[in-house]
């Protein structure tokens, strides 16, 4: 089964279940659970932090076929109505042959959103853009973000997991401002390590301040170590929005692609 879902990442502590704590996972896995009276153990497209918002997250589960068939036609109807309200599955079907929503997925989409403007945020937009309290230059942030595209080790970028490669393919990282002075940075790449969009975010913010040149940040993922001087954004003017996977008869072909992928690059680090 696959399940297409959008959250307010406010009150969540991220989408990994954790002990004692207010999770994406741990929510709607309880609600499928009330729902089809079984346990229902969801493996999910990309794993948001704490305060990351979601627009187009994707998850899948497997359930026995009876089971689907009892509550397909209900089962959306009935998430409504159990869910709180800053989560929804906004759409459940069965999944094609192959299909896992993490290792069958081709690309990644976030945008981060971050404002300049000396008298702040829309109130009603508030928990998805952050304030920045100085002039940004999107000039010199563009021109930053290019030269991080391709292939690297984002080492610098990311928080380190044990045992997880930091080589990722980035493909776009272009930053526009719209007739409300909002930046709105879209950044696509194959996957993410942990922090590592909030880490370029936070790099390139430094860029349009000033603080440092434009072949800064470039020069900090040359290094392959995390850096210090690199301050990660804050969490809530960042939303998953958009997963994208390939036509149905290569969904399985893709999963052992990037499982083999992601083995090799952990062995060659």
């Amino acid at each position: 089964m696959r399940l297409d879902l959008s959250y307010d990442g406010t009150g969540f502590a991220g989408w990994a279940r954790q002990p004692g704590q207010r999770t994406v996972q741990a929510t709607v896995e309880e609600a499928l659970g009330t729902i089809l009276r079984i346990p229902v153990p969801l493996t999910v497209a990309g794993r948001t932090d704490a305060g990351v918002h979601a627009t187009g997250q994707v998850a899948h589960a497997d359930l026995p076929a009876a089971t689907w068939e009892a509550f397909e036609l209900s089962l959306l109807r009935r998430l409504a109505g159990v869910l709180p309200r800053d989560v929804r599955v906004r759409a459940v079907a069965a999944a094609p042959e192959g299909f896992d929503a993490r290792f069958s997925a081709l690309q990644r989409r976030y945008v981060y959103r971050v404002a300049d403007t000396d008298w702040g945020v829309e109130p009603t937009r508030r928990h998805i853009i952050v304030h920045w309290p100085r002039p940004l230059d999107e000039h010199a942030m563009q021109a930053a973000a290019q030269a991080l595209l391709g292939e690297h080790d984002f080492a610098a970028f990311c928080r380190r997991r044990e045992g997880a490669t930091t080589v990722r393919t980035l493909r776009r990282l272009d930053w526009e401002r719209d007739a409300d002075r909002v930046l709105t940075a879209t950044v696509e790449a194959d996957a993410f390590c942990h922090s590592m969009v909030r880490s370029l975010v936070g790099a390139l913010l430094d860029v349009g301040t000033g603080t440092h040149g434009t072949g800064w940040p470039a020069q900090v993922l040359a290094a392959r170590v995390r850096e210090p001087r690199v301050n990660v954004a804050p969490a809530h003017g960042l939303a998953l929005v958009a997963v994208s996977y390939p036509e149905a008869a290569a969904l399985a072909e893709r999963a052992r692609h990037t499982r083999r992928r992601r083995e090799a690059r952990t062995i060659g680090s």
